[in-house]
Formats: C-alpha cells, sequence, structure tokens
C-alpha cells in the first residue's frame, strides 16, 4: 500500500523551513528498535557496553573518516539509545550531506554490521529492524 494523504497523517518532527543541510551542532537521540537493551547494561550505576554496543560507538567514532563536513562532539552510549553531537561544516568541492543524510548512513551501516555479527557470533538477532524509526534531533544555537 502507498501513501495515502488522507489516511496517512505522519507529523513531520523537524523544524519547518530549515535547511538541516546548513554548518550547525546537532545533538541526536537514536534508539533501538522496541527499546531493547542490547548495546549494554546499567550495573551500580555504571555503563558496560556489550558486544553491539562497542561496534555501535566505533563506527559513530569512525563518521568523519567516511563523511567530509561532518565532525563529532560529545557521545553516550545507553543500553537502548545513544546521544550525540554531530557538528555539519559543509565543505566546498565535496557533497554536502544533510542530518538526515548522514543518521540514514549511520543506521544502514550499523544494521548491515550487525546482521553480519548475528550470522558470524551468534549475536542476539533482531526482528524485522535494528533502529526505531525516525530520530529525535535538537539544534544547537549557542553554548546554553
Amino acid at each position: 500500500m502507498g501513501y495515502d494523504p488522507d489516511r496517512h497523517h505522519r507529523r513531520s518532527i523537524r523544524l519547518k523551513g530549515y535547511d538541516y543541510a546548513q554548518a550547525g551542532a546537532y545533538f541526536v537521540t537514536l534508539c533501538i528498535h522496541q527499546r531493547r537493551s542490547i548495546l549494554g547494561h546499567i550495573d551500580s550505576g555504571i555503563f558496560y557496553p556489550s558486544p553491539a554496543g562497542l561496534l555501535i560507538q566505533t563506527l559513530w567514532a569512525e563518521l568523519p573518516q567516511h563523511y567530509p563536513g561532518v565532525a563529532l562532539d560529545a557521545f553516550t552510549l545507553m543500553p537502548n539509545h545513544l546521544h550525540g553531537i554531530i557538528l555539519l561544516q559543509p565543505t566546498p568541492g565535496s557533497p554536502n550531506l544533510t542530518l538526515g543524510a548522514v543518521i540514514h548512513r549511520f543506521k544502514s551501516f550499523t544494521t548491515t554490521q550487525y546482521r553480519k555479527r548475528v550470522d558470524d557470533r551468534n549475536w542476539e538477532p533482531f526482528g524485522g529492524r535494528l533502529w526505531q524509526r525516525n530520530y529525535y534531533e535538537h539544534i544547537i544555537r549557542s553554548e546554553d
């Protein structure tokens, strides 16, 4: 079934009219589908990443190596989600990605890498999808 505007009433959570390809800092949250705690666990207030969590953390840190104009700041991994700050710094002469394109590529690549480890290393399989649809973002406008 295709998109039917009379039946499908998805509301965008993005700032209307904002260009998400422009230079700026963006605080993002990505959640694991169905909030499954596959990235690690917390014991006595300390987070212990799982092998899947270590994979996600490593691939996140490598984003700037793969995409010119993308830099990273603070990052926190939790059992069922992550928080991070992505800095878009468009560079002349190279394609400038939107925030959505960066997130899409990250989710797609991490899903592929996780799926390979389900087959190769008997990681816990996931049903349907690894990541929750969409993501949360806040445009960072000042130091505050």
